[in-house]
């Protein structure tokens, strides 16, 4: 069952996206997932933060043409400059109500400065932070 709040965004796999058999590419689903966590991370960090690491990336099923993906991201973890912000994607056909965890990651940000070097973050409160669209 997806996650009870609304996703950081939401978007419809297109055929421009899929390969000859009408599978999403793996890679097109890696970036809506690292623009969610990008989102969360710009948000806590009050400006610029990049992508440093993917972890534990796991493809549990297809995302096929048509689908409606939803990318829920929530930050767990920060250190000095680093925001650690677990993701995950789920598909839901366009005509039914049910819907699967297609994908999950660990995505690593680091907050930058205009010379993009690596700044503070604040700190993490007690609970995990989700950030909706």
């Amino acid at each position: 069952m997806a996650p009870e709040r609304d996703p950081t965004i939401r978007v419809a796999a297109m055929p421009a996206d899929a390969n000859p058999y009408g599978d999403i590419f793996g890679g097109w689903l890696m970036g809506q997932m690292d623009l969610a966590a990008g989102s969360v991370a710009s948000r806590h960090s009050g400006g610029r933060a990049v992508t440093i690491a993917v972890d534990a990336m796991k493809f549990h099923a297809p995302v096929l043409v048509g689908d409606e993906v939803s990318v829920y991201a929530t930050l767990v973890a920060v250190g000095n400059t680093s925001m650690t912000i677990d993701v995950e994607a789920w598909r839901r056909a366009r005509h039914v109500d049910e819907s699967c965890k297609v994908t999950q990651a660990r995505f690593v940000f680091v907050a930058t400065d205009d010379d993009r070097q690596p700044r503070r973050v604040p700190p993490l409160t007690d609970m995990r932070r989700d950030f909706a669209a």
